[in-house]
């Protein structure tokens, strides 16, 4: 890696840090540039604006979960199984990357516009595939995918938003198994 792409590297998991810990508001350049140890030109040189930062950061780890996704959701298995699959997906980088979770989940209303809508670039489109595909099949009730997926979306965002406000405490992945049922309630229930 040369050192600039370091730099670039080190930049972005400082400010993924920050932007988690701090919101991307009260995060101001020179808190980034203080992190890393560089002046605060150096940020510039790599991102035209901390906002651009930001962005780039939720677009690259929002594409990055939905390839996870889509690979999940690939082969010919039973929809409780992909459902648990994608949950423990969640769940996992929750508890793994929890300022990589936090920055995608508090910040995706300022970023989802710029979203490709391809399903390995878009969570959402890669869920609402996976559902769709489980409806065409028959293993699920005839409905609205979009609705599914936001559904779904919801069960697993909710408790991380409040496992990230102290309200729920440890892991994520402790409640994977709770998740996954309540998804497949409410994909099941009659619409």
């Amino acid at each position: 890696m040369r050192d600039g792409s370091k730099t670039r590297a080190r930049i972005e998991a400082e400010a993924l840090r920050l932007f988690a810990d701090k919101g991307i508001d009260a995060t101001s350049v020179r808190d980034i540039a203080a992190a890393v140890g560089v002046a605060e030109g150096a940020l510039y040189r790599h991102f035209p604006s901390k906002e651009a930062l930001a962005r780039t950061l939720f677009l690259e780890g929002y594409a990055d979960l939905a390839l996870r996704v889509v690979a999940a959701g690939h082969g010919a298995r039973p929809i409780a199984e992909i459902v648990r699959d994608v949950v423990g997906l969640f769940c996992a980088l929750f508890d793994e990357n929890r300022p990589l979770f936090s920055v995608l989940l508090l910040t995706q209303h300022a970023h989802l516009s710029r979203a490709p809508i391809e399903p390995e670039r878009n969570v959402v489109e890669a869920v609402k595939r996976i559902f769709a595909a489980a409806i065409d099949r028959g293993e699920l009730p005839p409905q609205d995918a979009d609705q599914l997926a936001a559904v779904a979306l919801g069960i697993v965002a909710q408790p991380a938003i409040f496992t990230i406000y102290g309200r729920l405490h440890g892991p994520l992945g402790d409640r994977a198994a709770a998740l996954t049922a309540a998804v497949l309630a409410a994909a099941r229930c009659d619409h």
